[in-house]
């Protein structure tokens, strides 16, 4: 990362141990299973509304109810210190990372695209240089990165041979990179936003990402001519009910809880809620729509869960070193403060 070896950006955010773990827990489960079932809000949205839009829609309509509640509280979000940040971290996480694959899930099925999107985690490993060190003595962590990724290809192996066999054409291959490369741009924001975050307390600066993140898909919706496909009379209830559950906990609850976990636990960790999406999807799924889950599905759930334990382990996080500890720094605030 741009910095010195003096500069503020370096300060090590608090120890994993001084977070509550109930607090903790809140935030994986956000994460979980909210992130889970957005994958089928998404694709009911698509319906009537076209990526991008759809995108700007979501964000902007999060930014600003964020930014009115941090207003309320104190906070105001329309500040110039911390834009320049919020705005790269923004982009990087929902205008390519997320923006990319609603975009690919025109073309692609949604279990490819959750596939692709495990690499995220891998993509946190081995972007985070300041913990390589560290991340090498842990090898059961490693050991569950792996598993996790083998889970997912081992939950959607049978539509993975299904959609191999029908020759997908250059417009497949597009969206599968598209995917690709926004899990990279999702794990670069994410590492930015732990070691260059912005000033200021987290509710602020989130509604502040949102923000810049819905400007930038509504210039790349533009930009694509989405607004010829919108049709005001032919877009459906079903369709807003999903922007509206999309906007208020994909956008608004979940990426809270994101942003804050960043900052109290290794990004490989908090990356592992793409192992697990899946999962939840395919529960729903199960639940919900009555689909059938096959013994290798399973297997493959338990693989999943397997390795997100191993990631997981409380032994796998260590305490802050009694040479930091020690330091008069200061702690960035605390989202559930």
């Amino acid at each position: 990362m741009p910095a010195t070896a003096n500069s503020p950006v370096h300060r090590s955010p608090p120890a994993p141990a001084q977070a509550k773990r109930g607090a903790v827990a809140l935030a994986f489960a956000a994460i979980y299973v909210i992130w889970g079932s957005t994958y089928f809000a998404a694709l009911v949205a698509l319906e009537t509304l076209p990526p991008y839009l759809l995108m700007a829609a979501r964000l902007l309509l999060a930014g600003t109810l964020l930014a009115g509640l941090s207003q309320l509280r104190g906070q105001p979000a329309l500040r110039r210190a911390g834009w320049p940040r919020n705005a790269a971290c923004g982009v990087l996480i929902l205008g390519l990372g997320s923006g990319s694959t609603v975009w690919a899930e025109q073309v692609l099925p949604s279990s490819l695209a959750a596939i692709l999107a495990t690499t995220v985690p891998l993509w946190l490993a081995v972007l985070d240089w300041p913990r390589w060190a560290q991340y090498r003595h842990e090898k059961l962590r490693l050991l569950g990165l792996l598993l996790g990724g083998l889970g997912v290809v081992g939950l959607f192996g049978e539509q993975l041979l299904a959609s191999a066999a029908r020759l997908p054409g250059p417009g497949y291959w597009l969206a599968v990179g598209a995917i690709g490369a926004g899990s990279l741009c999702t794990a670069a924001g994410a590492l930015l936003n732990r070691y260059w975050a912005a000033p200021g307390p987290p509710l602020p600066n989130a509604a502040q990402q949102l923000l810049a993140a819905g400007l930038f898909c509504g210039l790349v919706g533009t930009a694509a001519g989405e607004w010829a496909q919108v049709a005001p009379a032919q877009v459906s209830g079903r369709s807003l009910w999903a922007v509206g559950y999309l906007v208020v906990f994909g956008s608004g609850v979940a990426y809270l809880a994101y942003l804050w976990l960043l900052q109290v636990r290794p990004p490989a960790v908090v990356g592992t809620y793409a192992y697990v999406n899946p999962v939840v999807a395919v529960l729903l799924g199960a639940g919900l729509a009555h689909e059938a889950i096959s013994r290798q599905q399973v297997l493959a759930l338990g693989v999943i869960l397997g390795g997100v334990w191993l990631i997981n382990r409380p032994a796998l996080v260590p305490p802050l070193p009694s040479s930091q500890a020690q330091q008069p720094k200061k702690q960035p605030a605390k989202l559930l403060a």
